[in-house]
């Protein structure tokens, strides 16, 4: 919102409710249309039907708003301005009441309306739908004084890059569309680990990713519809508002028309190299100054960075750590040199709080991935065909099927991170560990490192020990370099997929999402660690 631009009159209804709604909507721009918000267009359009709405749209430069009133009528030689809400008018002891939101949104249109008129307005009137009643609002000079503090209030905010704190009446976060973005709840856990939390942050979303796998499929646009059409067979159609997200693997290609309809539905898409290498992505961008700003600013600081490469590290390397734990219980580690492996674990572990400089990070990261995968080949059981079992961790390019599934496997997490950050609005080039390398944003191998072991590393290792993969069908070798087959790529992608949408409980928060959703929500809660409500960011653990 420009700090020169007139306000809207349902903004200021907005900072009467919530300042951190109002800076939400207008300032960052981000606005959620949810079921209320629906509901609500849909009281106004049977209205207007009805012949009950006789709307105006009015802006003044003097005041610096501008709004659409729903209705005006004259009574006894006087103009009346109507607003009409869906729900209940305020209980008080004299009666029913406006509440304060409402009474200064039809008090500023009030003051519009004489504005354009010439004539003064002394009363206007609310019609609650809920209960069917209808209350008068005086406005007088005091009305008019609120709408103006109002008015000077939203131009302080809009001039600002920090977020207004929480709002301490819990009640209404609950009513709030814009709460899965503001995620007040987090932030009252973060402040109060004794807070019992509201869960506000959906399980999952409803739409699923989109593949296109095949050589030479081609992705085009019919109505409302995206149509894949392999070389060879029937075309696939599915509905726009059904997906999540495009992925286009080696030689498919998408047409100018199916991307220009995944950009006004939101839908990003992304390329990967036949070999699942990740290439980037295509995605309609919102401005998010604000966002970005803070971002730049909280990580121009050194001691900031270095303290939130400690928490990812720890939280990688713990991660580790309990998988090869949980995975080998029961068994006697000494014999196969798991006992070992995890005490350099465990000693590395310790090691990430005394690292004073990221490159020291870098190296103890490093030795604590190599003990782990050293534990990793103990971690196929004996059925698994020999050419399965990989005798360590190696890439760009992968010389066994297990590194290829695993590469092939980050290449989706590192997407799935990827479309987070950005969803967020924060800038994926600028992170906090990683340096910029390839096409990677270093944000995004920053908060991959969260997520490899819970969603690939188990997945690959899972489905090996399940047999699911032939070493000759699901993979293609040439010379030293193994990659998957068309048929091996179908088979992983829909095993992250799945394990993409698998729910578990967060430890801290103490609710139940996927971990698609948890990765949106560790970029949010990243996000609060430079917005002043830090203190979740990477505190999931492996049970």
């Amino acid at each position: 919102m420009s700090d020169l631009g007139p306000i809207r009159v349902m903004a200021l209804h907005a900072l009467a409710y919530c300042e951190r709604m109002f800076y939400l909507e207008e300032v960052e721009e981000i606005r959620v249309a949810d079921e209320r918000v629906f509901d609500g267009r849909a009281l106004h359009e049977s209205l207007d039907e009805e012949g009950s709405l006789v709307e105006m749209t009015i802006e003044s430069a003097s005041l610096g708003i501008k709004g659409k009133l729903d209705a005006l009528r004259r009574r006894d030689g006087k103009l009346i301005p109507y607003e009409h809400k869906k729900g209940r008018a305020r209980k008080a002891d004299s009666g029913p009441e406006p509440w304060p939101s409402d009474r200064l949104q039809l008090t500023a249109y009030a003051m519009l309306l004489e504005e354009a008129t010439g004539e003064p307005v002394p009363e206007g009137r609310i019609r609650y739908h809920a209960d069917k009643q209808t209350v008068r609002v005086t406005i007088d000079d005091d009305a008019r004084a609120g709408v103006h503090t109002a008015i000077a209030r939203a131009r302080e905010l809009a001039k600002s890059t920090s977020r207004p704190p929480v709002t301490s009446n819990e009640r209404f976060c609950v009513r709030c569309s814009l709460a899965p973005i503001c995620l007040p709840e987090e932030t009252r856990i973060s402040q109060d680990p004794e807070h019992t939390a509201t869960r506000l942050f959906p399980p999952d979303d409803e739409r699923l990713p989109l593949h296109v796998v095949g050589h030479g499929t081609r992705t085009g646009r019919s109505g409302d519809e995206l149509v894949v059409s392999p070389l060879e067979g029937p075309a696939t159609r599915e509905p726009i508002n059904t997906i999540r997200s495009v992925a286009i693997h080696g030689h498919g290609s998408i047409s100018a028309q199916a991307l220009q309809m995944c950009a006004d539905h939101g839908v990003a898409v992304h390329w990967f190299t036949g070999g699942g290498s990740y290439l980037g992505s295509f995605w309609r961008d919102d401005p998010a100054v604000q966002r970005r700003i803070r971002q730049y600013e909280a990580l121009r600081d050194d001691g900031k960075r270095l303290s939130l490469a400690r928490t990812l590290v720890k939280a990688r390397i713990e991660g580790q750590l309990r998988f090869v734990l949980r995975a080998t219980q029961g068994e006697e580690r000494g014999e196969n040199g798991i006992a070992e492996s995890l005490d350099g674990i465990r000693h590395m572990l310790g090691a990430v709080d005394r690292a004073d400089d990221p490159a020291v990070l870098l190296g103890i990261e490093g030795q604590a991935a190599a003990l782990y995968f050293s534990c990793i080949p103990t971690l196929l059981g004996p059925q698994v065909d020999p050419r399965m079992r990989p005798k360590d961790r190696n890439r760009r390019p992968p010389r066994d099927p297990f590194n290829a599934m695993l590469g092939f496997g980050y290449g989706l997490l590192l997407r799935e991170v990827t479309q987070s950050i950005r969803v967020v609005g924060l800038d994926g080039a600028f992170g906090f560990y990683h340096r910029p390398r390839s096409s990677a944003p270093p944000l995004a191998l920053d908060l991959i490192e969260l997520f490899r072991v819970p969603v690939v590393d188990m997945s690959v290792v899972a489905a090996i020990n399940r047999q699911q993969f032939d070493a000759d069908a699901d993979f293609t070798t040439a010379g030293r370099q193994v990659w998957l087959s068309e048929s091996g790529r179908k088979k992983l992608i829909e095993i992250i997929e799945r394990r993409l949408s698998d729910v578990w409980r967060h430890p801290v928060l103490q609710y139940s999402l996927s971990y698609r959703r948890h990765i949106e929500l560790e970029v949010r809660l990243l996000e609060k660690e430079w917005s002043g409500e830090p203190g979740l960011f990477a505190t999931t653990r492996i049970r």
